[in-house]
């Protein structure tokens, strides 16, 4: 299983490292977007692609629909951790991650009108019971990679508390957007079976996952990074939730950056997104943070940090940056910057500016519109391919889910709001909220 262990190893080790450095309080984080960055050109209008801004976002939701909806086993709902980008594609390795995406991507299909509206709940009313019903679990956690014919657990895989939480945040956004009583109560229960305190393992912070050969993994969810969902998840449980504290024992550093400080682990883009994509943390923030506004400064200093590659790497520009955990002609690397992180050569992956777009709208736009155009290998029947390297002429053949569903969940969050606004319907996330001690700015 190499994707995973890339993953959370990489993360497990960055943590460890960032808890050296200093501890971020508020009284730090006031200036977070302050400083001097530096100017830089921005991309000539068009781009290459003769649309408009919404008529590129709308080719990138339907195909990223498209993959969700057909890389789904349609007498389970559990879908694809990966596809050929092209389709027709016959692996069968599932992903709890993926299926949360694709989950939350049915509320937005169902919204667009890219199916008929029975048809996608009778999908996400399959999807929910064999979760509830059939699939393994363990304290209602889930196996990370899953069979996705019969849920069987997939290359000796962990329970996963990261990709649990991904998998419950789409759930939830099913729970409020289809007002069927099926699907609430499916949802419900899925939601109320997690024993949260068991995965803490007796410590304040969250183990990464279980394995029935090992036991609990000793690495932690203990350093800013994806983490804030799944801590609210737990904060806000009516069943079996966890104490407030949980919410202040994770570590946040700070880094600067061309002036720009805010807080990081120095992990991949896509640390700043996940949670995003469900949590709405606009205009608020807790004793230590504004974190919309740090995944809008940590999107800053990764523009300015590609283009600063510029003398090595011809590629990277204004036009077309981005950075994050992808594929590479040399398998999956977990790779990305300040600092730089991996072996980087070059490849620029779309569903780090996509994963992007509320942040920094204009800059991120301006990329997918660049690649879209100019760039015609790089598209294909599901959207864009994971990565690519234009100074190699290296195109990945695959679509993987967990950056086709950010791409598609941050596209609609920054249109319409949809995602945000109906996920946080659930009196849990606001209760969490709450508990964690956020206020409005």
């Amino acid at each position: 299983m190499p994707k995973i262990i890339v993953r959370r190893d990489f993360l497990a080790h960055l943590g460890k490292a960032a808890i050296l450095g200093p501890t971020l309080g508020s009284f730090l984080f006031q200036n977070a977007c302050g400083g001097g960055s530096p100017t830089v050109t921005q991309p000539p209008p068009g781009n290459g692609y003769s649309g408009t801004d919404d008529q590129l976002l709308d080719e990138i939701q339907q195909a990223a629909f498209l993959f969700f909806w057909e890389g789904a086993d349609p007498n389970t709902g559990q879908i694809k951790d990966r596809a050929l980008a092209a389709g027709n594609d016959s692996s069968t390795l599932s992903s709890i991650a993926s299926t949360g995406f694709g989950l939350t991507a049915l509320c937005i299909g169902a919204q667009r009108n890219y199916q008929p509206a029975s048809t996608i709940l009778s999908r996400v009313q399959t999807t929910l019971n064999f979760l509830l019903n059939q699939m393994p679990q363990q304290e209602g956690f889930f196996y990370h990679f899953v069979d996705m014919s019969t849920g069987a657990r997939a290359t000796g895989s962990e329970v996963s508390s990261i990709d649990t939480s991904i998998l419950l945040c789409g759930v939830l956004t099913c729970r409020q957007y289809f007002q069927d009583p099926q699907v609430q109560s499916l949802a419900t229960q899925i939601y109320e079976r997690v024993n949260w305190p068991w995965m803490l393992n007796g410590g304040s912070t969250f183990s990464m996952g279980w394995t029935p050969e090992n036991g609990f993994i000793a690495t932690r969810w203990d350093t800013y990074s994806e983490l804030m969902m799944l801590y609210l998840l737990a904060l806000g449980s009516t069943t079996n939730s966890v104490p407030a504290s949980t919410w202040s024992a994770w570590a946040r550093p700070s880094f600067t950056y061309e002036g720009l400080t805010y807080i990081s682990s120095g992990a991949p883009l896509f640390t700043h997104q996940y949670s995003h994509a469900w949590f709405d943390f606009q205009n608020k923030r807790d004793a230590f943070a504004d974190y919309f506004q740090n995944s809008i400064t940590a999107t800053t200093a990764h523009r300015l940090f590609c283009i600063s590659l510029a003398s090595s790497f011809s590629d990277y520009s204004g036009n077309l940056w981005g950075i994050s955990s992808s594929d590479s002609v040399n398998g999956y690397v977990a790779w990305g910057g300040p600092p730089a992180l991996g072996p980087i050569d070059g490849t620029v992956v779309p569903c780090a500016p996509a994963g992007s777009l509320p942040f920094l709208y204009s800059e991120a736009i301006g990329v997918l519109r660049w690649i879209r155009g100019r760039y015609p290998q790089a598209w294909q029947r599901y959207g864009f391919v994971d990565a690519f390297n234009p100074l190699t002429t290296w195109y990945d053949g695959d679509a993987v889910g967990i950056d086709v569903g950010i791409t598609m969940l941050m596209a609609e969050n920054y249109r319409t709001g949809l995602v945000w606004d109906t996920f946080m319907k659930n009196p849990e996330a606001q209760a969490a909220m709450q508990i964690a001690g956020f206020v409005s700015d």
